[in-house]
């Protein structure tokens, strides 16, 4: 595979990490993951959103801008495949969401500062599933801070990821997980790294079943 860099990123409860985690021990590559479980804000927001946004969108903003920067840092970084389940942006897409418009135009000041000199995914591969099949996937995993997601908000995460995508002009993979099972069904994983292992020329491209 000639990608050094790829990004996963996708709705809440879509399966980023377990796709992330696959792909790192099958071409045994660096794992980036997000530290989500040690950000006390985060089951705060579930609880009263409209208090807690702003310091738990700061919060993320930071520990993700300093878990890529010591990434980026690193010298071996273009020498080996780091395989991600976020990206910085994330926390643009999810400030959008969250927040009031005056603190978003903070917010967004804040983040052009961080992301200046991240490097970019070679590959994003954005993962996409209906809101009815997320909210499953919630509450098989099992977070109580999670179970209080409604199926509203995730529509509205749901479509500022896809907004991004249309106005976004890196290399992205598109894949719907109702149709691809990468853990209970190997062959639907095994066709995606037939997939990566050919390097398509391509902007955007929407993976189907068929190819290999």
């Amino acid at each position: 595979m000639n990608y050094h860099y790829i990004a996963i990123e996708g709705n809440i409860g879509v399966g980023k990490s377990t796709l992330a985690n696959l792909l790192a021990q099958h071409y045994n590559s660096r794992l980036v993951l997000e530290e989500f479980a040690d950000n006390n804000f985060l089951p705060k927001f579930y609880q009263d959103a409209e208090r807690y946004a702003f310091p738990l969108e700061l919060s993320f903003l930071a520990d993700r801008f300093k878990q890529l920067k010591q990434f980026a840092s690193n010298h071996d970084l273009f020498q080996e495949t780091v395989i991600s389940d976020y990206i910085l942006t994330k926390s643009k897409l999810f400030a959008r969401v969250n927040l009031k418009d005056q603190e978003y135009e903070l917010f967004q000041r804040l983040f052009d500062i961080t992301a200046t000199n991240l490097p970019s995914p070679d590959l994003l591969i954005y993962l996409h599933a209906p809101v009815n099949k997320l909210m499953q996937n919630i509450r098989q995993r099992g977070r109580t801070y999670e179970q209080s997601i409604t199926a509203e908000y995730l529509e509205r995460v749901q479509q500022v990821y896809q907004q991004y995508i249309k106005q976004e002009i890196q290399k992205t993979l598109i894949i719907d997980t109702s149709s691809f099972d990468f853990v209970n069904e190997p062959e639907n994983f095994s066709r995606l790294l037939q997939f990566l292992d050919k390097d398509y020329d391509f902007n955007v491209h929407y993976l189907n079943i068929e190819d290999y």
